[in-house]
């Protein structure tokens, strides 16, 4: 967290254009409809804006006024909270603990995966993509169980999940028919109106 040095009359988000964890900020503030101005940045490409607000010059970054956060989860949290409705995550104390867990292993079980897809030699690559794939499909139960991930409503845990399956042919990963749970819950949130708005052009490719 830090101060603004010059305060923003508008929230503004400051996002990777093709960078799965800024997909996840933009599909929260599309389910929410928050009036917010995006920042896309291409890669390699660093604002001096961004330089002087984040010490890490990270996206995703979201400025509220004087604040300033830029950690995915903690923008997402910070955004359900501030808009509380449609409400994101559940009320009770047991529930949102289970919620949070859940997105602590998506992160580490799956994103972890993506990363090495994305930026590693391809023989690591190749090893990440199995074990993602296989992943993916072992848990198809999972996704066939309810509507959304694990619930019945739509959630912070489906904005994490959304993005990372949006990216699976830019991966090289083809489910099986096995995992046709996975594919027909990936579709349903696909169609939301939300998750076309949260798309940038970049993305939109990824699928083409």
């Amino acid at each position: 967290m830090a101060l603004v040095p010059n305060r923003r009359s508008v929230m503004t988000l400051f996002s990777g254009a093709r960078d799965a964890h800024s997909h996840r900020a933009r599909l929260v503030l599309a389910e929410k409809g928050i009036a917010v101005d995006i920042v896309n940045i291409e890669e390699g490409g660093v604002p001096e804006d961004l330089i002087d607000l984040n010490p890490y010059q990270s996206v995703p970054t979201l400025v509220d006024r004087e604040l300033v956060l830029y950690d995915a989860h903690v923008i997402m949290e910070y955004l359900d909270e501030r808009f509380p409705h449609p409400p994101l995550m559940p009320v009770d104390p047991v529930s949102r603990a289970k919620a949070r867990l859940m997105m602590y292993r998506i992160d580490r079980d799956w994103y972890s995966l993506a990363h090495d897809i994305e930026h590693k030699g391809e023989k690591t690559a190749a090893k990440a993509r199995k074990m993602l794939r296989d992943s993916l499909t072992s848990s198809a139960e999972v996704f066939a169980a309810m509507p959304f991930f694990l619930s019945e409503e739509f959630s912070l845990v489906d904005c994490y999940v959304a993005p990372l399956l949006w990216r699976l042919p830019s991966y090289r990963i083809e489910l099986p028919k096995q995992a046709k749970a996975v594919q027909d819950y990936a579709q349903r949130i696909f169609s939301r109106e939300s998750f076309r708005k949260s798309l940038t052009d970049l993305e939109r490719e990824l699928r083409t």
